[in-house]
């Protein structure tokens, strides 16, 4: 008999917080075209207003981000040597900021993170070793792959000069 009278109180309760919580909601809205006023609360409905984010910055150099940033200018392939990354890497090549900023489409996957650094900086090639974050042990990743963009700064401009993609063991 207590269980019966705990159960009929806790769906009496429930009832009655679902019922005073349905009056915060306005029955009364109007139909398209309406006179009556806007329901008030916290909803913006002003057109102005964006929840979108802005349009992206330049990307500075250790923060990867999965867009190019605009302005980038792609590395024609023949200026790529991509011979010594895995198959199916990607191998994508951007310069920004005078050329001094190369923009690299890199591989992470679960818990790692792309980095990217200047290995080598000759007068005829920029050597870019990419490597990824290691896991903590221990800790449960996703098995999953992302391609993000990972911004590697030179000491001069680009130019003429080719891009040798290398991998890394994990850092």
């Amino acid at each position: 008999m207590r269980y019966s009278a705990k159960v009929v109180g806790t769906g009496a309760f429930l009832l009655m917080a679902t019922a005073c919580a349905g009056q915060d909601m306005s029955t009364s809205q109007p139909a398209a075209g309406g006179g009556s006023p806007a329901p008030t609360g916290s909803v913006s409905t002003s057109p102005t207003e964006s929840v979108l984010p802005t349009s992206p910055s330049a990307n500075p150099p250790g923060k990867p981000r999965l867009t190019v940033p605009e302005g980038s200018t792609p590395v024609p392939p023949d200026k790529v040597d991509a011979s010594a990354l895995p198959n199916g890497y990607p191998h994508e090549v951007w310069t920004a900021n005078g050329g001094t900023i190369l923009n690299i489409r890199a591989q992470e996957g679960g818990c790692g993170h792309a980095l990217g650094e200047a290995a080598e900086q000759a007068g005829d090639r920029v050597v870019v070793n990419l490597s990824e974050t290691k896991a903590q042990t221990g800790q449960m990743c996703t098995m999953d792959i992302r391609y993000p963009v990972i911004s590697v700064a030179l000491a001069a401009p680009l130019d003429h000069r080719t891009v040798v993609l290398k991998t890394t063991p994990p850092k």
